[in-house]
Parts: structure tokens; C-alpha cells; sequence
């Protein structure tokens, strides 16, 4: 099984729980920041995970990852998906939105969206190690 991940990061937070999922995953997937791929290329794999913080009032990004993921939608079949990110205030509810949608679509998510208020600590990073060896 390939695995994607695909994230967009501003503090490099997101970034650190990709990382931490591709060490789970090993040499079994690849790691593309959104602004480097595109839905098409994403919609090969047989997994996939997929990172954006919360930005302004608990959305995801909206120059990048949202229409990124919204040309994504419609070509995703029986993937499996994941979703992490990380916030600074609130309380997940970009995460709930999202997963919502997701399920919505009827993609196949493997666990709840991973999410870590500001820096991911050592609990969080294991998780994700986790998350990495089950999609890949």
C-alpha cells in the first residue's frame, strides 16, 4: 500500500506531525507539502493523510489545502484517509467540520482526526507513528 501525505503548514507544527507519520510509514509513502502536488496525483495512492492547522475562525487554509481538497473529493474512492492538524485557540471544531465533510462524501476514515494544540508533544508524535505504520 502507497501512501500519501499531504499537508500546508505555517509554523511548521503540521509539518512536524506529517514528519511523524512518515517515520511510521517508513520508506512506504511519500510526504508533499500542498503547493507541490496536486488532487490528481494525491488520487493515486491507496492511502492517504492529510495535515492543515486551523486558520481565522476554525477553517482549514483557504488559498491551498481547501481547494486542493476540494478538487480531491470527487476522485477519492477507496482510500484510506486520515486527517491531522494543529491549532493555537478554539477547540477542534475545524477538525470536526472536516471530518464531517469527509464523511459526508463517504471516504474511509481510519480514526479520528489527529490534533495537537500548537507544537505536537510526545504523546501526540507517537500517535501519528502509529497512524503511519496502519496506512501504510
Amino acid at each position: 500500500m502507497k501512501l500519501a501525505i499531504v499537508y500546508w503548514s505555517m509554523t511548521s507544527n503540521t509539518e512536524k506531525m506529517a514528519n511523524a507519520i512518515k517515520n511510521g510509514a517508513k520508506d512506504n509513502c511519500n510526504i508533499f507539502q500542498v503547493s507541490e502536488t496536486n488532487a490528481n496525483e494525491i488520487a493515486q495512492y491507496d492511502s492517504i493523510a492529510l495535515g492543515c492547522p486551523a486558520m481565522g475562525d476554525e477553517v482549514l487554509e483557504e488559498n491551498e489545502f481547501e481547494p486542493f481538497f476540494n478538487d480531491l473529493l470527487p476522485l477519492l474512492k477507496n482510500q484510506n484517509i486520515a486527517l491531522f492538524g494543529s491549532y493555537d485557540w478554539g477547540d477542534g471544531q475545524w477538525m470536526r467540520d472536516w471530518q464531517e465533510i469527509c464523511k459526508s462524501h463517504n471516504l474511509n476514515l481510519v480514526s479520528e482526526g489527529i490534533i495537537s494544540n500548537l507544537e505536537p508533544d510526545d504523546s501526540i508524535i507517537q500517535e501519528l507513528v502509529e497512524l503511519g505504520k496502519k496506512l501504510s
